[in-house]
């Protein structure tokens, strides 16, 4: 499994995403390009301590954390899979903005390749360092793929 610590797969994303026009269509799911751009800011925000996920109440938290191995295993994710409450985005996004801020953000995680201490997920638990930097490429490479990059 690719890692978003790697230095080329983080090129290699920030290539797909570079690939993506306000025009792009979705192959699957419901959300427009400006949508998924920032659906997909808010697992690396979390990450880097800049978003608050509300905590799932004990029953929902050992539902996903019975999903955990597959937030950074080789497996693809499965189109349509469904959206974590806090991670949802129904509003209209401009896409030029949002694609700014992703990358960014993209960058942002990218440097804290050396970083060895992670807060926990509030739905998932503990992470290692590994597989942060795995489950942060697997997201996004689902969410280009969904938009055919």
């Amino acid at each position: 499994m690719k890692s978003l610590f790697d230095t080329e797969t983080c090129s290699e994303i920030l290539n797909r995403i570079n690939t993506l026009t306000k025009s792009t269509k979705a192959t699957w799911g419901e959300m427009e390009i400006g949508q998924m751009l920032h659906h997909c800011q808010f697992p690396l925000s979390l990450a880097l301590g800049r978003y608050q996920m509300k905590k799932p109440n004990p029953f929902v938290k050992l539902i996903f954390k019975s999903f955990k191995k597959g937030m950074y295993d080789d497996k693809l994710w499965k189109p349509n899979l469904p959206t974590a409450k806090d991670f949802k985005v129904s509003d209209k996004k401009d896409f030029e903005p949002e694609k700014i801020i992703l990358v960014d953000l993209v960058n942002d995680f990218h440097l804290e390749k050396d970083r060895k201490i992670w807060e926990p997920h509030p739905a998932f638990g503990l992470f290692t360092h590994e597989q942060w930097g795995k489950m942060q490429y697997k997201h996004l490479d689902h969410h280009l793929r969904q938009f055919g990059v």
